[in-house]
């Protein structure tokens, strides 16, 4: 299980940095009248924070990262690891196509 905690841990550190850059912009934006939405993901993504920032999500991600490292049950890992790894993709393609389209412009 811990090979799987480190891919984890590592995919949180590229999550973060990224998004500190796309909160960033996301500021940029809204400070000239752009990016008028209410949350950055949608209410079935499967995070409980709402915000118009990256920031939250990627703390609420790396709590359950940090809650999954103390589980030895090799079903319940398994059972947590699951949303888990549906919310780093979901992260990490939002903020791809999200620096994408600052590119695009």
């Amino acid at each position: 299980m811990q090979p799987i905690i480190d891919k984890l841990k590592e995919n949180m550190q590229l999550i973060y940095r990224r998004a500190l850059d796309a909160d960033n912009a996301l500021a940029r934006l809204q400070q000239s009248g752009k990016g008028k939405f209410k949350h950055v993901f949608a209410d079935d993504a499967g995070f409980v924070v709402r915000s118009k920032r990256f920031s939250p999500y990627v703390e609420e991600l790396g709590k359950q990262v940090v809650e999954l490292e103390s589980v030895q049950d090799k079903a319940e890992f398994e059972t947590r690891l699951a949303p888990i790894v549906k919310k780093m993709e979901l992260m990490l393609l939002t903020l791809a196509n999200f620096q994408q389209s600052l590119k695009d412009k």
